[in-house]
């Protein structure tokens, strides 16, 4: 088997990833593995911004305060000031990469958004297209340093693990089909989040758990895999996958409405549209259960078609391609899974409770979300703690190279002996089980059908992949239904409602629940 050795080594190319080889190439020589192509992250689906506190009008307490209401009473308020008031320092950082932010004509200051949950504008953003914007220019800059590598199409299968640290990652180049172990004197996960366990995301196909998975099985903590985020608004077509609706359209003042044509939101909230995702998403499930509906709308047309064009390119070209023409017509609109607000259990550098690990970005759980994420906090998140991480790394001497011998680790399987039908159908089962059952609104019976379920199909996927090996959509298959009974163990231990784990059994929040929920494998 092919060895590569580095100084750091990152696996995942989104927004923390890129920016934390950044920050550490000034001290070190750093390798970056990612799946598919560089730019395919969730970074790059991420359309609304990021949200920091720069306008006149905002303070660092009202962002800290916005986040921590948000989180209903888990985010760790240490986290929550660090990443708010480091913020603007590294929206700096990406101006100065070439990261275009739209401004106002006249004056020339950065426009800034509303969003959900937030008591002031200050989401900063490029048209409805932001994360691309940033993913392109960190991937520019990235591959223009002479001491950062790149190399795509490396799936990570397991965490190399020797006296009793973390010394790199057993993967499969998926391009020459070889198994290869990367070792380094550190290892940073920053392999996105988990949103393809579900039927319906928003998230692209490579968001399957993987960074959360192989921490577990290497023996780091994961907390708080009971918090899944629905995003309330994604677009409702036979035709259409994973397609974002920015919040940020109802920031403008785009409205939710029943088939029928009633506005429902102030039902539900006197935020109306504004309220955090938890409260809408559980909203839109409401009205679509009591209707028997399988979409709402969300409504914008009332706004000059002309300007929507202009604030919405991406979005109004997108529906346009299905025949909606958000200038005129109503979007038909349902949640979907879309983004983990917990992981593998950081402190505020990124550092994991295994030697030789970090994590970042939306694989980590540094507790700045808490039971919810506030709206455009993701990206912020995903920076802040990047730059911090490497420094940390900076100052650390890290692990010794390892010299000795590296255990032994799944060996390279061959595609031909899968039987496919097998596979998809666990694929999709899994999936299906934690969409029906493991949902926006839970309940303990549901949630014992699905750990029964998946239970199931764990031991099938354990027994292809002990005959066949390391093949890639058995990798990702294992990956899916470890995490996806992750969360279920963490939802089933939480006899509470808080942020985004509602249930049906115990609707109110209980202050002996006001806790991370932490799993460790054993």
């Amino acid at each position: 088997m092919e060895t590569v050795r580095t100084d750091i080594l990152v696996i995942g190319s989104g927004a923390a990833g890129l920016l934390f080889a950044l920050k550490a190439a000034d001290s070190a020589d750093v390798l970056v593995i990612t799946k598919k192509e560089a730019p395919l992250s969730n970074t790059n689906f991420a359309q609304g911004g990021v949200a920091t506190v720069i306008g006149e009008a905002d303070s660092f307490e009202l962002h800290i305060g916005d986040t921590i209401a948000a989180g209903r009473g888990l985010c760790h308020e240490d986290a929550v000031e660090v990443m708010v008031r480091e913020g603007p320092a590294r929206i700096r950082e990406l101006l100065g990469i070439g990261v275009r932010f739209n401004r106002d004509e006249a004056s020339g200051a950065l426009l800034l958004g509303s969003e959900g949950g937030h008591s002031a504008p200050r989401i900063v953003h490029f048209d409805d297209v932001t994360g691309r914007e940033i993913e392109d220019k960190l991937v520019r800059s990235v591959l223009e340093h002479e001491r950062i590598e790149i190399v795509e199409n490396i799936l990570a299968i397991d965490l190399v693990l020797a006296d009793g640290a973390v010394r790199g990652v057993r993967a499969l180049d998926r391009t020459s089909g070889r198994m290869k172990t990367f070792l380094a004197r550190h290892t940073v996960l920053a392999t996105g989040g988990a949103g393809k366990i579900y039927l319906y995301t928003s998230n692209p196909d490579i968001a399957t758990g993987d960074g959360i998975a192989m921490a577990y099985e290497a023996g780091a903590s994961i907390a708080n895999l009971e918090f899944v985020q629905f995003h309330p608004t994604c677009l409702y077509h036979p035709d259409a996958k994973s397609q974002l609706i920015s919040e940020a359209m109802r920031g403008e003042g785009a409205v939710l409405r029943t088939q029928e044509g009633r506005e429902f939101m102030r039902d539900y909230d006197p935020r109306a549209e504004l309220a955090p995702r938890d409260v809408v998403a559980r909203a839109i499930d409401q009205e679509m259960k009591s209707s028997g509906d399988k979409f709402v709308l969300l409504d914008i047309s009332h706004r000059p078609s002309e300007w929507i064009k202009r604030r919405f390119p991406y979005i109004y070209a997108t529906c346009l391609q299905f025949g909606i023409d958000i200038g005129s017509d109503p979007i038909p609109v349902v949640p979907a899974a879309h983004y983990m607000c917990g992981g593998v259990r950081v402190d505020i550098n990124g550092k994991t409770d295994l030697p030789g690990l970090s994590a970042i970005g939306e694989v980590a759980c540094s507790g700045v979300h808490g039971a919810n994420r506030l709206a455009s906090n993701s990206i912020l998140e995903a920076i802040v703690m990047a730059a911090r991480c490497a420094g940390r790394i900076a100052g650390e001497p890290g692990l010794p190279a390892w010299t000795g011998r590296i255990p032994d680790g799944p060996a390279k399987g061959d595609p031909e002996t899968l039987d496919t039908v097998i596979v998809d159908h666990d694929w999709d089962l899994a999936r299906r089980i934690m969409w029906d059952y493991v949902g926006i609104v839970r309940s303990d019976e549901r949630l014992g059908m699905a750990a029964a379920r998946l239970g199931l199909v764990q031991e099938t996927v354990k027994s292809l992949f002990a005959r066949h090996g390391a093949i890639s959509d058995l990798v990702e298959l294992r990956n899916i239904v470890l995490v996806s009974g992750l969360v279920v163990e963490s939802a089933r231990s939480r006899k509470e409602s808080r942020g985004l784990h509602y249930t049906v059994d115990y609707p109110r929040s209980d202050p002996a629940f006001r806790r991370d929920t932490v799993i460790r494998k054993g």
